[in-house]
This record gives C-alpha cells, sequence and structure tokens, in this order.
C-alpha cells in the first residue's frame, strides 16, 4: 500500500528442527527454573506437578496454538488471532499484554544467569543496579540483542547445537543416578518421594506459579509464523514434540537428584550445581553451571525473537512508528523492534528473579485467556476457515482445551495475590496495573490505527 509501512521480504525461513529448538527455549531451556517446585512442593509433589501440567496447562496450549497457527500462519501470531476474532480493541490489549509480559520474561534470564555464576563467584552478587552481577547481566542483554540481528535461522541453528549442550549434563545426571540406585541411591530415592511437601503456604504458591511458568510459552512461537517454512504442516508437529521433549527434560533429572539424599527444603536458585556435583563431583558441577550459562542465553535469545515480531505486526496496521515494521536488508531481523527489547529489559532486570516469575505468570494469564477465547469465537464464526491442523473433538474439544488452562490460571492468581511484587504492590496488583494501560494506548492512536487495508503485507 503506498504510504503504508513497508517490509523487506522474508527468505530465510525456519524448518521444523529449528522451530522445535526455538520453541525449546522459548518454554523451556532444561530443568534450570525448577529449583523452587522442588522447595515448594518437595520431590514428590514437584514430580506429581510436573507430570499433571503439561496435560492441563500445556498440551491443551499447543493444541490451540497448533490449530491457530496453522489457519492463521501470520507475523504477530497470537496479536492477530485475537484481532481477527475479538476486534482491533482485544487486538490491542493481546498486544500489548504480550509486550509487556515479555519484557519481564526476558528479564529473568539474565537475573539467572547471574544466579548460576553466583555458584562458582559468590562476588558476582545479584543483579542490583551497579553491582558485578547487575553488569554482567547488561552485558548478556547486548549479546542476545546481537544474536537476533543477525537473522532468524542464525537463532534456530544456533537453538540447535546450544540444546544439545544444555541437556549433556543433565543427561550425565541421569545415567550416573541409575547407575547408583543398586547401592543406596534407590533408598534415598524412596525416602525423598515420600517425605512430606513443606507446609509454608507462600512456598506452595511459589512452586505451583514456577512450575507453571516453566511451561508457559507455546503461543509465544507463533510470532515468526511468516518466517517459518510450511507453517500449517510444520508447526502442529512442532507443538506436540516439544510438549513430550520439555516434559521428559523436566521429569528424569528431578528424578535423579532425588537420589542425592538432599533435601527439598534446602533447593534454591542454582541448586542443581549441588545436586550434580553430589552426583559426579566438581566436573559435573562445572558442566551444569556452564550449561546454566548457555541455557539461559538460548533462552533469552530465543524469546527476544518472539517478542521482536509483536512490534513489527503492531507497526504494520499502525499502532506503532513504522520504523518497527523496517528488517535489516542483509538479514531479515526488525533492528528497531530487536534494539527495543534489550533496553525495555535492562530497564527491569533489578527487580530480581522471584518478583519478575509472579509478575510474568500472571501477566501470561489473561493473554493467554484471550488467545484461547479467539480459539472459541474463530470457530463458531469462521467455521470454514481452512484449518490444516484442528484441536480434536469438534467444538467440545477446543472447548475443553480452553477451560483447563484459564481454570488453572484463575486458581493460581488467587492462591497467589498477596505474594509480593515490587513498588509496594503484590504481584497480581502490578499485574493488573500494568494490564490496564493497554487501554490508553488504544484511545490515543485507535482511530488512526483502524482503517481497513493498512498492512502491506500477509505477513
Amino acid at each position: 500500500m503506498p504510504g503504508g509501512p513497508q517490509r523487506s521480504p522474508v527468505t530465510r525461513r525456519l524448518a521444523l528442527p529449528g522451530l522445535v529448538a526455538a520453541t525449546f527455549f522459548i518454554v523451556s531451556g532444561g530443568p534450570y527454573g525448577l529449583e523452587d517446585v522442588v522447595a515448594g512442593r518437595g520431590y514428590g509433589g514437584a514430580l506429581a506437578l510436573l507430570a499433571i501440567l503439561p496435560l492441563i496447562w500445556s498440551l491443551p496450549v499447543a493444541l490451540a496454538v497448533g490449530e491457530l497457527s496453522s489457519a492463521l500462519p501470520d507475523t504477530g501470531g497470537y496479536y492477530v488471532w485475537v484481532r481477527r476474532a475479538l476486534g482491533p480493541f482485544w487486538g490491542l490489549q493481546e498486544a500489548w499484554l504480550s509486550l509487556s509480559v515479555t519484557v519481564f520474561d526476558l528479564a529473568i534470564y539474565p537475573a539467572m544467569l547471574v544466579a548460576y555464576l553466583s555458584r562458582l563467584w559468590p562476588g558476582l552478587g545479584g543483579v542490583e543496579m551497579g553491582s558485578a552481577g547487575w553488569a554482567v547481566a547488561l552485558a548478556m542483554i547486548a549479546a542476545g540483542a546481537a544474536w537476533n540481528l543477525l537473522g532468524i535461522r542464525a537463532v534456530g541453528r544456533g537453538s540447535e547445537w546450544l540444546g544439545a549442550l544444555v541437556l549433556a549434563p543433565f543427561a550425565a545426571m541421569v545415567i550416573l543416578a541409575v547407575a547408583g540406585l543398586p547401592s543406596d541411591g534407590g533408598e534415598r530415592l524412596a525416602g525423598a518421594l515420600s517425605a512430606p511437601a513443606p507446609q509454608d503456604g507462600a512456598g506452595l504458591v511459589a512452586g505451583l506459579l514456577a512450575a507453571m511458568w516453566n511451561y508457559m510459552g507455546w503461543d509465544n512461537a507463533s510470532t515468526f509464523a511468516g518466517e517459518v517454512e510450511a507453517p500449517a504442516r510444520t508447526y502442529p508437529r512442532a507443538m506436540l514434540l516439544g510438549v513430550a521433549l520439555v516434559a521428559a527434560v523436566y521429569l528424569l533429572p528431578v528424578l535423579a537428584a532425588a537420589t542425592t539424599g538432599m533435601p527439598a527444603a534446602s533447593w534454591s536458585a542454582g541448586s542443581w550445581v549441588e545436586a550434580a556435583h553430589r552426583l559426579g563431583g566438581p566436573w559435573l558441577a562445572a558442566l551444569v553451571v556452564a550449561g546454566g550459562a548457555t541455557t539461559v542465553v538460548a533462552m533469552f535469545v530465543a524469546i527476544l525473537l518472539s517478542w521482536s515480531r509483536l512490534p513489527v505486526a503492531l507497526a504494520l496496521d499502525g499502532w506503532l512508528p513504522e520504523a518497527f515494521a523496517r528488517r535489516s536488508p542483509r538479514s531479515g531481523a526488525p533492528v528497531a523492534s530487536v534494539v527495543a527489547g534489550a533496553l525495555l529489559c535492562a530497564a527491569v532486570v533489578g527487580l530480581g528473579l522471584r518478583r519478575l516469575l509472579e509478575i510474568d505468570v500472571l501477566l501470561y494469564g489473561g493473554g493467554l485467556v484471550l488467545e484461547l477465547v479467539a480459539l472459541l469465537v474463530l470457530r463458531v464464526r469462521e467455521p470454514a476457515l481452512p484449518r490444516p491442523f484442528r484441536v480434536p473433538g469438534g467444538l467440545a474439544g477446543a472447548g475443553l482445551a480452553a477451560a483447563l488452562p484459564t481454570a488453572l490460571l484463575a486458581f493460581a492468581a488467587w492462591e497467589g495475590r498477596a505474594e509480593p511484587g515490587a513498588f509496594g504492590l503484590s504481584a497480581l496488583e502490578v499485574a493488573a496495573l500494568v494490564a490496564a494501560l493497554g487501554v490508553p494506548w488504544y484511545a490515543a492512536v485507535g482511530s488512526r490505527a483502524r482503517r481497513p487495508g493498512r498492512r502491506s503485507s500477509p505477513t
């Protein structure tokens, strides 16, 4: 469209292995981040929770993403789905929730990197502004942005290699744990699994929120659908493979850690290092630290990839300045969007790991509910829309896929309503305040952005 925002054509596309690897790092990146689940639920409770959540949280969302991505494989993903189903107002609210939640989510990974490195170099401390750990966090943000500027294929191929490096030390832990079972490892495992969960209510809530965080983000892989080979076929396969992979990557290492005799109540950020030391000695502990550093960098890069494509879609629709729709002629990366994501992440990284995680889950829930509503509305309003993949079970099956995650989100929000957030507010209050800011954005630019035909490209 003459005068509208223009976009460079995307010629470098992501195939199934790269999409699975990128999705793995968007959602998981390995068992790192499960420490609060073990501490809050105990080994037995953690394993039960990690086994159940894929069925009521991950699988329904992955099925919904598979259907909507195959039907509407556009850049912007979930924003496009909600806009089409519910109109421009709710489309923008979805975009705002997703933009804001992912900024908090991105900031989690530099904080995790510092937590793991401080196990070997305690002098790093935390991520308070001006500290050595804060400087390391900022350096990681800059490196992740630079990687993204190389383009989507560089991110996808790098994720494939990094996935193998991340999982190698945990595979070693599982092998060593199995080898040690005939001695006293079996007795320690039985004792760990039968031990009661901690009675601290706050710990139980933190464990639930941490588990949900470790299993969320499947929809974030949809924002670059316009840059994926044969997305109608590739996305459903990638989602189902990803759910199985993530569940296995969580359950087996927790089982291995349970054989070490390490008390569940002693777990905190970075405790995988101690578990590895007990199983294999200093060499395995060092590999876990290296893997922790690798995974948080890879997750940051993959999630920044996802985040940066949403401003492109918003700019094409007129919600953001045209600069956000422009791509590098060499790599196809949206330069302004990548840089903006990195700068916003740097601004909130100092909040700390637990507060970032709790705000992240609650904000994500609001956006996810809109996506699930869009799934049902499109089924009713546009039954003839081509859907190469469908959530099984007709409209009832789609309704069940929407109801299960929504019910879990409502329970988690109510139980965690008093969890600490920031600025003297609870995590739920911070999330509600941030979510409300999407309304004035719509009021300010809505009349200009809702003109039909604004987009200059279908993807």
